[in-house]
């Protein structure tokens, strides 16, 4: 990707961020999609390459280190459990009930196999509430929906990840099925990916106070935030995992900083300006590449398998809620629509997606074409939808 198309899709970016005032009814990453759909016609444009190295070495550790570090440790501990249980039990649930209902559904009119409905299913799992979490911050008196909803898509893309490896590479290479090495992988990359983030998370803590130079401070941010990622996944622990432990590690010692000691808003005033500038890329990027899987999309059956998606997930958080005494009180069915709802399928999706197309097989067109398209789905009504359901629920 060369330098000049950098700048214009920034040029681009800056555009949208500033004129779109009513954020809450158009979030800039669905304008941002949008508009990429439509550059993607003009022939500059049309050989712009998106792979899913891109997203998962370059956007994705710097978007999750800036959820994780302004994460509060506070609410961690309140909803930890939730957030554990969501991000494990509930990835597996959700993506078997719905590769079931995907399987028998979708067989009526594509030739889906079992496993390739499993793996349909597992693209969609995981949840990134980019487009919503600025509104529900803004707008939502109960801070702990935040929380859960923010927390939640922190951590369950490690488990979506591993699961997704599993299942694709029963799909493409016909492995057998082997329950105790897909639980054996999934503690190695979990436990060895936190372990590498809070060490790291530790060291940075207390590396900041070496040297009081903002610029210096901020350096070594960066470089905990993309290093320790790509030191995890060297040794084949979870990236994701590892930059998400680090970044609330920090977030801890926050609570235990000087208040005099201005390191985080020195820290937010760099990765403020970093957040947008990956948003702008990252979404302008993904609607470049969209219409290669949309052309073709089945779009009935696609958005058969969104309402069931979100009808799964409502079913998931409400059966998780019920298992915690503090929260079968709290948690109505209005509550739970809301953060169901707001689980929109964004870049760990597309990653994923474009993880099975660099696999390509002829088999995999098709489930290739129903899993964007549901992602594509998912991105624009449920971002779009959020701020009017909310005012909706307020009123019932």
């Amino acid at each position: 990707m060369s330098i000049t198309l950098v700048i214009i899709l920034l040029c681009i970016g800056y555009f949208i961020f500033t004129i779109d005032k009513k954020q809450e009814f158009f979030p800039v990453p669905i304008i941002l999609l949008l508009i990429g759909i439509v550059l993607s016609f003009i022939p500059y444009f049309s050989d712009v390459e998106v792979t899913e190295h891109m997203i998962y070495n370059v956007f994705l550790p710097g978007l999750l280190f800036i959820a994780a570090y302004q994460f509060s440790t506070k609410a961690l501990r309140k909803i930890g459990g939730i957030i554990g249980l969501l991000s494990t039990v509930g990835v597996v649930t959700t993506a078997v009930l719905l590769g079931l209902l995907i399987y028998y559904i979708g067989g009526l009119f594509l030739p889906v196999s079992f496993i390739g409905a499993l793996v349909v299913a597992a693209i969609l799992v995981p949840n990134d509430p980019v487009s919503v979490t600025s509104i529900l911050k803004q707008t939502v008196h109960d801070q702990s929906i935040v929380d859960i909803v923010e927390g939640e898509s922190m951590f369950n893309d490690a488990s979506s990840v591993v699961l997704f490896g599993v299942l694709s590479g029963m799909y493409i290479n016909e492995n057998a099925f082997n329950l105790w090495s897909i639980l054996g992988e999934f503690a190695y990359v979990s436990i060895g990916g936190t372990g590498l983030g809070i060490i790291a998370g530790w060291i940075l803590s207390k590396a900041v106070h070496i040297t009081h130079h903002r610029e210096y401070q901020i350096m070594l941010s960066i470089v905990i935030a993309y290093g320790v990622f790509q030191l995890a996944e060297a040794f084949g622990f979870s990236g994701v995992l590892a930059t998400v432990a680090a970044g609330i590690v920090l977030s801890w010692e926050f609570t235990h900083m000087n208040k005099e000691d201005h390191y985080y808003e020195a820290l937010s005033g760099f990765w403020g300006v970093v957040e947008p500038t990956l948003l702008s890329l990252l979404f302008l990027l993904i609607g470049i590449r969209a219409p290669e899987y949309l052309s073709s999309a089945p779009w009935g059956l696609a958005m058969g398998i969104f309402v069931l998606s979100i009808l799964i997930r409502f079913l998931v958080i409400t059966a998780t809620m019920n298992l915690f005494n503090e929260w079968r009180k709290m948690m109505d069915w209005k509550k739970a629509s809301l953060i169901s709802w707001a689980g929109i399928r964004g870049t760990m999706s597309v990653f994923l997606l474009l993880s099975l197309d660099a696999m390509a097989t002829d088999n995999t067109n098709t489930i290739l074409s129903l899993a964007f398209s549901v992602v594509f789905i998912s991105l624009v009504l449920q971002s779009l939808g959020i701020y009017p359901l909310l005012k909706w629920l307020e009123h019932e």
